[in-house]
Order: structure tokens, then sequence, then C-alpha cells
């Protein structure tokens, strides 16, 4: 069983049909998001808004009424204004951020608590899958850095610069799109964490499931810290979207780019459709004062149980808290 997990996103093709496979399998619904489920008063913060799932979510929540700020390296200011135009709403914003660079991310902290501060609703939704590894300029490995080390950051910064609502009659929520990719990996890489290593785009794939498994297993051990008087003071949500239609392949070998473009157009879910279960943790009424929950599609599911063992979760805070402070 452990061979046939690893086997299922070990490269570009068997990642695209074990995605493709998981569209058709029967699915219970963990609950319907209404129409009822509004967002008004609320401030949503998405990153990676700026195409994609990403762009979509950020379009969901603006229709429900919430003031909706997109963190984006690029498509600024069209992309929020296109959000504007389809929305009929004149409460979007847009920040730049480089996920790749830790002082753009604390600028960013610096100008959400300044200008939009408190937030309701994070949506961490940014994530690369490179054809090749690349340095970031604190010298760490980028798909590793905008995956996964980004979040441990941006979060703990937001938290530690109290950004978030206090005062709301409800939970704050932190949303991790994460994968099921996560499931792939055999076992955590202690010894080497943080540590540069040049790969290709045979192990690209390979890499963004690994990294997957240190979000979501960032995402339950928050979930542990914040609730630590059996109250979560913020709600911790993950999910896996399924395969999306979006231009997450970009940096795939040109040749191939045609036959990814075509079977994403025929068989994977449009952004919108994949937003629903983003919109589901953000807005349902269900999820209020959970402290964590993840979903598959819309099916509710147990993350891997690595990501679960609490002396994983404290290794990799405890590993990721001496990266930051080195850097």
């Amino acid at each position: 069983m452990a061979n046939s997990k690893q086997d299922s996103y070990s490269n570009p093709v068997t990642a695209t049909l074990t995605g493709i496979r998981d569209l058709f399998r029967k699915q219970i619904k963990a609950g319907e998001l209404m129409p009822t489920d509004r967002l008004d008063g609320m401030t949503v913060l998405v990153d990676g808004a700026s195409s994609g799932l990403g762009l979509a979510v950020a379009e969901h929540c603006a229709r429900r009424g919430a003031k909706v700020i997109m963190a984006c390296r690029s498509g600024i200011p069209e992309k929020g204004e296109r959000v504007k135009k389809r929305t009929g709403s004149k409460e979007v914003h847009m920040l730049h951020v480089d996920f790749s660079d830790v002082n753009s991310i604390r600028k960013l902290v610096f100008e959400v608590k300044q200008q939009f501060s408190p937030i309701d609703i994070l949506v961490c939704n940014a994530g690369i899958v490179p054809k090749e590894s690349r340095k970031t300029p604190q010298g760490l490995e980028e798909m590793f850095m905008v995956n996964y080390f980004s979040k441990f950051i941006f979060v703990n910064l937001l938290l530690e610069k109290e950004c978030f609502s206090a005062e709301s009659s409800s939970v704050p929520r932190i949303i991790f799109v994460s994968s099921e990719s996560h499931r792939n990996p055999a076992k955590f890489e202690w010894d080497t964490f943080g540590i540069y290593e040049p790969y290709g785009i045979r192990k690209s794939v390979e890499r963004y499931g690994y990294y997957k498994l240190l979000l979501t297993t960032f995402a339950v051990e928050l979930s542990r810290r914040l609730a630590m008087n059996g109250k979560p003071s913020v709600s911790v949500f993950a999910l896996c979207p399924g395969p999306v239609n979006s231009n997450i392949g970009r940096e795939a070998p040109l040749l191939f780019q045609p036959l990814l473009r075509m079977v994403f157009a025929l068989f994977f879910k449009s952004p919108a459709k994949a937003a629903v279960p983003v919109m589901y943790h953000a807005a349902s009424a269900a999820q209020e004062g959970k402290s964590f929950d993840y979903l598959f599609l819309m099916s509710r599911k147990d993350v891997d149980e690595k990501a679960r063992d609490e002396a994983n979760g404290k290794k990799l805070w405890e590993l990721s808290e001496k990266l930051m402070r080195s850097i």
C-alpha cells in the first residue's frame, strides 16, 4: 500500500492520472455551502490570488460580502480591478508579496497590520511547481520556501503582530491549500531540513508532495498550539481541491505543455468549482469553532498519519523556528 501511494505522485504523468481518477471516485460530502453563508463585514486575505484557485477564491469572497485583500507577486492592479468588475464589490485591495523572499513577507505583514488589520480569514494558497531547483535571496530552495516555509513565517508573524480579529463573534480561520500528494512521501527528511539540494524536472513533482507533507503537518501542529485551552483562538483548516485547471504547470517542458493544457481543460476542474471546499472552510456556519478539519474535494478525511503524529509536529516546528532565526 505504501508503494502504491508513493507511485501515485512520483512524476507528472502519474500525478495527472491520479488526479483524474480521484475526480471520478464517489465522494461523501462533508456539507453544503449555503447562500446564507455570508462574509459581510469580514476581512479576508488570500495569497497567490493573481490567477487560478486564488483568484477564484478572491471572487467568491467578494461576492459573499467580504473585504478582500489579494496578496500577489504579479497582476497588480489589473487582477484586482477584474474582481471588482466581476463581483460589483468596491472592497477589493491588492498588496505585493514575493513568498520566496523573507524580507517581502515581513513587509507584507507590516502593510496588513497598518492598513487592514484585524483580518478574519486567511487563505494560504500560493504555490509553485518549478522545473528545477532555484535559490531564494536567503539561499533556501524556492519550492521549499514558497510551498511550506513562507507559510510558517507568514502565519507566525501575523499571529505575533496580533493581526487576527479578537473581538469578532466568529473565531478567525486560517485555511491552507494542501494536496493529497502529502500522503506520498515515505518519511520526513529531518537531517537535510532547509538545506539547499539541486533537482531537475524529474524530481519536481516528488518534492511538491514532500513540501505539502510539511505544510499539512504544520497545519495540524498549529491547530494544537492555537487550542491549548480546549477552545481554538483561531480555527485551522486544510484541504486538497483536487486537480485544478490552472497555470501551475507553466514550467513544464515546452514539448508537453500543449498536451497538459488539453488534459487540464478536458478533465480538471475550473478554478471557480475547485474553490468550493476553500469557501466551505471560509464561510460555512458548520465550521464555526472547530479546531481543525481537512477536506479532499468536499469529502472529510483524516490527514496522513505522519502529519497527525504529534512528535513530527513538534520536530517540524522546532526545526522551522531554528531556521527562521538563522535567516
